[in-house]
């Protein structure tokens, strides 16, 4: 990301923030203050507004649209795909190359001369590693899409002119009075006027499942996030049940939801991994800067010749450069998606598979995430705190029987009685049993709901459930102790005491009551809601998934740090918490976050594990402050209140059942609920940033021996000792022996630690080893030039001696095979050493005994090998400028080799032992 980027991102995250306080203040506002005082403020009145106050409103406050970010163009993307550092510096020598090995022998006269093959291989690589990625990452959306299709498109409000009038969603204005019924999505942020039964899912903003009722009273209780507000809902949310009244107070982006969609919106942050790459890519292009120019002068002086010193110094470049970079790190990064696909794991984003080996710290929420997203009855227990099924068989009748909303504790007694018939015959065909006789259905006043039923005997009983302490107050007697005795002040105290170390535990918990012989059909209601006999409670749960204590268990072995980021209250999160085997040493409420300054909170983040009560721009706060310290982040989530921290994380992840604007914000998907492909994804993960690394450090030093060893020569000899064609033969070869190296086996030691990315270790690791291999090409050249070519081409002179003893075509034909053996010998032995350092490299270990490469890599290694080392026999090889190689010269080239194998493992691990680790 550029700074102008950076700057455009940081405006955009300025402007919804600003957003976001400007939409806090006026939905405070709105709870806070009497109906009255809310539609004067809005210029509103309860009759509707007229046509002409319509265009006011709509001039003020403006449309009912969420701005989002523009899909990105196909040229953009293909500048995202193509354009970095590392490609840059490929096509400038892309162009380069074209003007001196095409251009110039045209314009000379001598197109013969002319060679394409430098500008092909450069281009071939650019264009296969950017079509990778860019066919991988067109087929991610655009989040902010996904954000307007949640949104119904029409709503009912009231106009001056007409009543209840259907208008699409953009006409809606600030101060239009709406009609919401069950089924309705909220249209924009709007105070309620009036309400009955309205029970509205926030769980789009917030990730709870459980509905909440609304209620039109003055809101003066101290909230601690803005959707907790009782008297405001939401655009974004939906009615489940019930009806009511409401104003519009804020619409698009001065909403909640429209404030939390710009910062989804924008750009995301430049991850661990994009700065890594950029910044290799940058030690690499540093050091051509610096070499070329000095073989180009050290050549121009000695050799005389500043055209061929030019060309040499221009393959020097596209030597050192290691041309497959963008192909092998494309590669890598499409074997990691497809090995995650076969393990229903989708990858958005090929970066992400690098960043997940990264992460050292993942950030997750709870509700939908760790948890189940439903309700289970965890016990039904009498006013003992004993097991009964008796409690389970009651309370399956009034869930059974009623005919309102049938909330998620509902649901989760009638599915526990049914899986229960088989153990226990006193639940079997209670449906069949008793008819049902009346109901009164729940309200928020009496916070229970009772049925009456009758079973095939004519005995009638009304069932009641319900919040505890409402139903401690209809309540004269308890089933206690096998009796039913008066309920007494101690009965009472015992009850609340079990009651309050459920709650202790996570749980939520309605007790339930029976009473016989009610008052008959007509005559029954409210009034018969006393004198009940108290049996029992029932205590649900939203149960952790059954694969999270053990992915949390895997992520510690492989040294990442678990926190949870949740909106849920602090209780139910230590429940969770303990189910799933996490610690909660120190716990941070959205309240005590917002108390501290970011270097407080960064201080605080580092030993805590557990954030409850908290906002979306809390999550994304302490996402940031601790990437800030120097932590590679991830976040895992599932709703919208997730979306801005899973953009401002180095990778996003979500999971199967979330919103679709969580799943467009993520990198990875993960299709299946057992977390425990978190595992396979890390795997994977530092598979490939291991398996970059290595085509890295093992190519760039190579490459750095090889050019210092040109330097030399350039220095010392009277000839190349490589022509710059045979110099780019003998790297197009190498390189596609490297192909394999996204398949390579990786040491399990190294997998155990997060990974991230250092340039200076590239640097550093060139020059370790890198002279390594200068060291017997210094040998080969020595050996070759004093031994090997005096003895079988010049009759025993030196090359700079045999002007005076050969004359005419004699000597023009000896130097000519002096200087094809001398390459050849040299192109062969610098094929084996960096080929076979390759082996050396990839592990910390002893090759080939204590780690093995992959099958492809071995034999596509020796393949190459064998290649290069027949071709000085072939005709091509006479083509590139070579003469055969006497058999004697592999007496000298193998233990060369050897004694450079043996010399390149005790270096490996001296720096090992130096800076602590080899990749």
């Amino acid at each position: 990301m550029n700074k102008k980027q950076k700057r455009a991102r940081a405006r955009k995250i300025s402007e919804g923030f600003t957003r976001r306080e400007k939409a806090n203040e006026i939905i405070a506002f709105a709870a806070d203050n009497k109906i009255e005082t809310v539609l004067q403020k809005f210029n509103a009145s309860l009759e509707g507004l007229s046509e002409k106050e319509v265009i006011a409103s709509r001039n003020a406050y403006g449309e009912n649209k969420v701005t989002h970010e523009k899909k990105k163009t196909m040229p953009q993307r293909l500048a995202e795909a193509f354009i970095n550092p590392f490609t840059a510096i490929l096509f400038c020598l892309a162009i380069v190359s074209t003007i001196t090995d095409i251009i110039l022998p045209v314009v000379r006269g001598i197109p013969e001369d002319a060679d394409p093959l430098t500008v092909i291989i450069i281009m071939t690589m650019v264009v296969i590693s950017g079509a990778l990625r860019f066919v991988q990452e067109s087929r991610s959306g655009n989040a902010a899409e996904k954000l307007l299709g949640m949104i119904t498109t029409t709503c009912t409000v009231d106009r001056e002119e007409e009543k209840k009038q259907e208008i699409p969603l953009v006409e809606a204005v600030v101060g239009d009075i709406i009609h919401l019924s069950a089924g309705d999505m909220i249209p924009a942020d709007v105070r309620i006027i009036e309400a009955k039964d309205l029970f509205i899912s926030q769980s789009a903003l917030t990730g709870e499942s459980e509905p909440v009722e609304k209620f039109a009273v003055v809101g003066k209780d101290e909230v601690n996030a803005t959707t907790e507000y009782s008297n405001i809902a939401f655009m974004g949310s939906n009615v489940i049940s019930g009806r009511a009244t409401a104003v519009i107070i804020s619409v698009g982006d001065d909403t909640l939801f429209g404030s939390m969609a710009s910062s989804v919106a924008g750009e995301a942050v430049e991850t661990n991994f994009t700065k890594g790459v950029n910044a290799v890519s940058w030690v690499l292009i540093r050091f051509m800067f610096v070499m070329v120019p000095v073989v180009f002068v050290i050549n121009g002086i000695t050799k005389g010749d500043w055209i061929a010193a030019f060309l040499f110094g221009i393959s020097i470049a596209v030597g050192l450069t290691p041309e497959m970079l963008p192909m092998i790190v494309t590669t890598c990064l499409a074997k990691g998606a497809v090995s995650m696909s076969k393990k229903k794991t989708i990858v958005k984003n090929l970066n992400s598979i690098q960043n997940f080996g990264a992460i050292d710290i993942l950030c997750t929420d709870k509700t939908g995430t760790l948890t189940q997203e439903r309700v289970v009855l965890e016990y039904s227990m009498d006013v003992m705190g004993n097991r009964d099924t008796r409690v389970l068989r009651h309370a399956y009748l009034n869930s059974y029987f009623q005919t309102g909303y049938k909330n998620l504790m509902d649901v989760a007694i009638i599915r526990k009685t049914e899986e229960e018939e088989a153990s226990d015959s006193r639940l079997i065909d209670l449906s069949e049993t008793y008819t049902k006789v009346d109901e009164i259905p729940f309200d928020f006043t009496r916070r229970r709901l009772s049925t009456v039923v009758s079973d095939k005997t004519g005995k009638t009983q009304m069932v009641t459930k319900g919040a505890v302490e409402e139903m401690l107050s209809i309540c004269s007697f308890a089933e206690y102790q096998g009796k039913v005795e008066p309920l007494t002040e101690e009965i009472k105290t015992n009850i609340l005491q079990t009651v309050d170390r459920l709650n202790e535990d996570g749980m939520r918990v309605i007790a339930v009551a029976q009473k016989t012989n009610p008052s008959p059909v007509g005559a029954f209601g409210v009034k018969d809601e006393h004198n009940m006999v108290l049996i029992g409670y029932l205590a649900f749960l939203d149960p952790p998934k059954e694969s999270v204590q053990e992915a949390i268990k895997v992520l510690k072995e492989y040294g990442i740090t678990t926190k949870i980021l949740t909106g849920d209250n602090d209780k139910v999160t230590r429940f969770i918490c303990k189910r799933v085997g996490l610690q909660v040493n120190n716990l941070l409420l959205g309240s005590d976050i917002d108390k501290m300054d970011d270097s407080a909170l960064a201080e605080a983040a580092e030993h805590t594990a557990v954030f409850a009560k908290l906002s979306p721009d809390q999550k994304t706060r302490i996402v940031t402050v601790l990437r800030n310290s120097g932590h590679i982040v991830g976040f895992m989530g599932d709703g919208i209140n997730d979306a801005a921290a899973m953009k401002s994380a180095d990778i996003g992840i979500s999971v199967d059942n979330a919103v679709d604007i969580a799943k467009e914000s993520a990198d990875i998907i993960l299709l299946e609920k057992d977390l425990m492909v978190l595992e396979e994804g890390i795997i994977e993960g530092r598979k490939t940033y291991a398996n970059m690394n290595k085509y890295i450090k093992m190519t760039a030093s190579s490459n750095f021996g090889n050019m210092f060893s040109v330097l030399a020569a350039s220095a010392l000899l009277p000839f190349l000792p490589m022509m710059s064609l045979q110099l780019i033969f003998l790297n197009l070869i190498y390189d596609l022996s490297c192909t394999a190296i996204p398949w390579d086996n990786v040491d399990k030691e190294f997998l155990k630690e997060p990974r991230k990315w250092d340039a200076s270790s590239v640097g550093n690791f060139m020059l370790w080893l890198g002279p390594t291999s200068s060291i017997f090409d210094w040998t080969t050249y020595a050996f070759m030039y004093f031994v090997f070519c005096p003895l079988f081409v010049s009759h025993g002179f030196l090359y700079n001696d045999l002007a005076n003893h050969f004359s005419g075509t004699e000597l023009l034909r000896i130097q000519t095979n002096y200087v094809a053996l001398f390459q050849a010998g040299w192109f062969v032995e610098s094929m084996w050493s960096q080929t076979l350092v390759i082996h050396m490299i990839r592990t910390p270990k002893l090759p080939f005994i204590q780690s093995r490469a992959s099958v492809s890599l071995t034999l596509l290694t020796f393949a190459g090998i064998a290649v290069l080392t027949i071709i000085p026999f072939t005709a091509f090889g006479r083509d590139l400028g070579f003469i055969p190689l006497p058999s004697a010269y592999f007496a000298y080239l193998i233990p060369c080799i050897l004694l450079y194998m043996v010399l390149a493992t005790s270096l490996k691990k001296a720096y090992v032992r130096y800076y602590g680790d080899l990749l």
